[in-house]
């Protein structure tokens, strides 16, 4: 449980049938690396309600502190890549490595429980099982509300994780979540939904949070139709491909086009829709298919496989072909795309069915 309406609501749907329920509230970042302090830091009003839902519910409830692991398998990996001028996504990562995988490892070691455990989240998504040679597997599946899919963030986690899972809000619409938070007088019924990288939080610039951690090192930003410098950056991780630039004493808008690392150059052009923001194609690194073993066997022909895409969280999916191409994947767009950011997730889906996904490393 995070705290928020989903998981509380996540909790009662559980707790209202005959499982042998309890709650685990994840505490993923240690503030005292930042302050020295842990007091009025934002995990403890969550951690709180938890505890209040818990009490209301009848359930017990635990916290299990995975900062370490957070720190070192998703934070640290993290930092790596924004000092290198690529943007991460630590939250798909934050799912593989901790949720799905220290969390899960854990529970699975507790002598506590006579069972292995399951582990139900608050998450946007479907899960159902489908006959493959004979053996029954797990699929993620899109959930009813399109609107508030998660499927995204969940796309690296393992198959042997995935069969453990269970997303009980998949059949749900956010609208009705909320409606039955009120009915059951959830203590958290009115909480507002939480957005951002959690580490950052809500209240603080990410610049001035990495700030904390890497060092300034500017350098020029120069327009790319030109080749004229028009101001000066303070570091590369601080802009994203497609992300507009903000140039001071500029009053046309320019838009983030290319980042040239070695040269700790930012390469800007006009417009939002500039022909230089689009790509047509995308290779992908450390590519992971949710069944592991069983990737699709179109993936190998000449025509590559028909799929859908989605490069960031906040789009539609959109039609593609993917292809293995000299052990990378690559994936053709149907139509050019705008603002592809190497470092960000691609993730592949056949209809509803989610596949899998990889780090974007080039675009073409």
């Amino acid at each position: 449980m995070s705290g928020g309406v989903d998981s509380s609501v996540t909790a009662k749907l559980l707790a209202d049938k005959d499982y042998d329920l309890s709650a685990v509230f994840m505490r993923n970042w240690d503030t005292r690396d930042e302050s020295g302090s842990d007091h009025g830091c934002e995990w403890e009003k969550d951690w709180e309600d938890v505890r209040r839902v818990c009490g209301v519910l009848d359930i017990p409830c635990r916290m299990v502190d995975l900062s370490r692991e957070y720190w070192t398998r998703v934070f640290e990996p993290s930092l790596k890549l924004w000092e290198s001028g690529i943007t991460p996504n630590p939250d798909v990562w934050c799912n593989k490595e901790v949720k799905f995988g220290a969390l899960l490892d854990r529970l699975t070691q507790d002598h506590g429980f006579s069972n292995t455990p399951w582990l139900a989240t608050g998450h946007y998504a479907s899960k159902d099982w489908k006959d493959h040679n004979g053996i029954s597997r797990p699929r993620l599946l899109r959930p009813c509300d399109v609107t508030k899919d998660q499927t995204y963030y969940l796309s690296s986690i393992p198959e042997r994780s995935l069969c453990r899972a269970l997303f009980p809000l998949g059949t749900l619409k956010k609208t009705e979540v909320r409606e039955l938070a009120v009915k059951w007088n959830l203590p958290t019924a009115a909480r507002e939904e939480s957005m951002g990288i959690c580490f950052v939080g809500e209240k603080r610039k990410f610049h001035d949070f990495i700030s904390q951690y890497i060092s300034p090192r500017p350098g020029p930003i120069i327009n790319q139709e030109t080749g004229l410098q028009i101001g000066e950056h303070t570091g590369p991780w601080n802009f994203t491909i497609g992300q507009g630039a903000k140039v001071k004493g500029l009053k046309e808008k320019t838009f983030v086009v290319k980042k040239d690392i070695p040269k700790n150059i930012i390469y800007v052009v006009p417009g939002t829709d500039h022909p230089a923001l689009y790509a047509r194609s995308l290779v992908i690194r450390d590519w992971t298919w949710i069944w592991a073993d069983s990737p699709p066997i179109d993936i190998m022909q000449p025509g590559g496989l028909k799929a859908r895409v989605k490069f960031r969280h906040v789009m539609s999916d959109i039609g593609c072909t993917v292809h293995s191409d000299n052990g990378h994947i690559r994936i053709d767009f149907n139509e050019p795309q705008k603002a592809v950011a190497p470092g960000q997730v691609a993730t592949v889906y056949i209809d509803d069915w989610c596949l899998g996904c990889g780090t974007i490393v080039d675009v073409a």
